[in-house]
């Protein structure tokens, strides 16, 4: 089930986001209605790059039995892969990165964020997946790479040197 009480809020708010993502695929875990989705992302900076990511979603039995009405885990899978040829744009090259994809898990606070890092001895580009909160940050996260080593990678500023 999805986020029934966040959606319009999400909805709203997705003009406003760096990248939108596609669902490809729900599994439902348990008789309570918790889902396991998965949505695919493509990258704005970066063409021919797409991330999968996966998160837990709490259905409303669930909520009502726990009590937390308003936020989801901070839990979050992320593979990133080449889907086609590599264009790469105006990209954040310092060790921070650039924010590529964020939703909201909670009702106002908790985000899901993915973040490009582009590791420049190794030619790679990292894509971190966790969870952004005011207060009490969670250090669940997880990590994908796809090395541009080696591929016609096309750079349309020029490569970085």
């Amino acid at each position: 089930m999805r986020r029934i009480a966040l959606g319009f809020l999400v909805g709203c708010a997705a003009a406003a986001w760096p990248a939108a993502a596609q669902q490809v695929g729900e599994v439902g875990v348990d008789w309570l209605g918790n889902d396991i989705i998965v949505e695919a992302i493509k990258d704005p900076g970066v063409d021919g790059v797409t991330c999968h990511v996966s998160y837990f979603d709490r259905g409303v039995i669930d909520r009502l039995q726990k009590g937390n009405w308003f936020e989801d885990p901070s839990d979050t899978a992320i593979s990133c892969r080449q889907t086609g040829p590599i264009t790469i744009y105006d990209i954040a090259l310092g060790e921070e990165g650039e924010e590529v994809f964020k939703q909201g898990i909670s009702l106002i606070w908790k985000k899901q964020v993915v973040n490009r890092i582009y590791d420049k001895t190794n030619d790679t580009l990292i894509y971190l997946a966790h969870s952004r909160q005011v207060q009490d940050g969670s250090a669940k996260m997880s990590m994908s790479t796809v090395p541009l080593y080696g591929q016609q990678v096309v750079w349309a500023k020029g490569k970085p040197k």
